[in-house]
């Protein structure tokens, strides 16, 4: 029996964009095209493949088997056919993740996953919005927030410490007692999980909300005005660690109450996990995450 060769690549344009119409502007042809293609290969496999939902579509369990088992083998077709043609083998990854992280986590680490995979272009969109993946052309979301989006996949990306920081210039490490920061400019970062209301109250100090403040609608911006040395910021380990590990940062205070959170969370749909554009970068992104883990047990900028 002849292969429908060209039924199969529509399929998988189909369920790896998981729209009708996205696939049809891949492929340079109409909807309509697009979905004959896919009944004329369900009629020759007896079985259904998708069903449509709303503006998009969802893979049946015989649609995700069959998706999973060609996958990798028509993205291998496809690199060895733009081989031969001498060109090289491009494929886009779009990641959406908050401004903080995308300007203190993320780039200082890029070099190293672009280096080793020259056939990804990145584009990273730093934002705060959350994505609607029905319309936008994001493969992955680093999300801030509580971790609770139903119909996704979400993981943790990692617990975040919150501590008080500022520049070795404007007080020294474990110099000052939970109480003295009060007397201090205190730098608030207005979208944080961790305020400094929650930290005083945790760390018994009593306060009456009247302390010298400057706020900030970014966490990183709160970052880089205690290093300039405006204040004392409360802010995540995690977001600042370049700065804690270059000693532009330390803790003022003698053993600090510290506040636990995860608040940057891995969002996608589930079925693009599927895809290996997203399986490379997220096994990059959790060896990353490991690796910054495994660095956290010294921490020479608390005392």
């Amino acid at each position: 029996m002849q292969l429908p060769i060209r039924s199969i690549l529509v399929f998988h344009a189909a369920a790896r964009s998981g729209s009708i119409s996205k696939a049809a502007d891949e492929l340079s042809v109409t909807p309509s095209a697009v979905t004959q293609q896919i009944q004329s290969l369900e009629l020759q496999l007896g079985v259904t493949l998708m069903n449509k939902m709303g503006r998009g579509i969802v893979l049946t369990e015989a649609g995700e088997r069959y998706f999973e088992m060609i996958a990798d083998e028509i993205e291998r077709i496809s690199d060895a056919t733009n081989t031969i043609r001498g060109h090289r083998t491009v494929t886009t990854l779009n990641i959406r993740a908050t401004p903080t992280l995308s300007n203190k986590w993320l780039l200082p680490r890029l070099k190293s996953f672009l280096d080793a995979h020259p056939e990804i272009e990145l584009r990273v969109d730093g934002t705060n919005e959350p994505t609607d993946f029905n319309r936008e052309l994001v493969d992955v979301e680093i999300r801030h927030g509580d971790g609770r989006w139903p119909g996704l996949f979400v993981e943790g990306l990692a617990e975040e410490t919150f501590i008080p920081v500022c520049s070795p210039q404007f007080a020294g490490i474990g110099s000052l007692q939970p109480g003295d920061v009060t007397n201090h400019r205190l730098i608030h970062s207005v979208k944080s999980q961790a305020q400094w209301p929650r930290w005083l109250k945790e760390a018994g100090v009593a306060h009456d909300f009247r302390c010298r403040r400057v706020l900030f609608d970014r966490s990183h911006m709160a970052i880089d005005a205690a290093c300039d040395g405006i204040g004392i910021a409360l802010e995540s380990e995690l977001m600042m660690w370049k700065e804690l590990s270059e000693g532009r940062l330390i803790c003022p205070v003698a053993n600090p109450h510290r506040i636990a959170l995860t608040t940057q969370w891995i969002v996608c749909p589930r079925d693009h996990l599927r895809h290996r554009k997203v399986k490379i970068f997220l096994d990059w992104v959790r060896a990353e995450r490991n690796a910054w883990m495994a660095r956290t047990g010294e921490r020479p900028w608390i005392a």
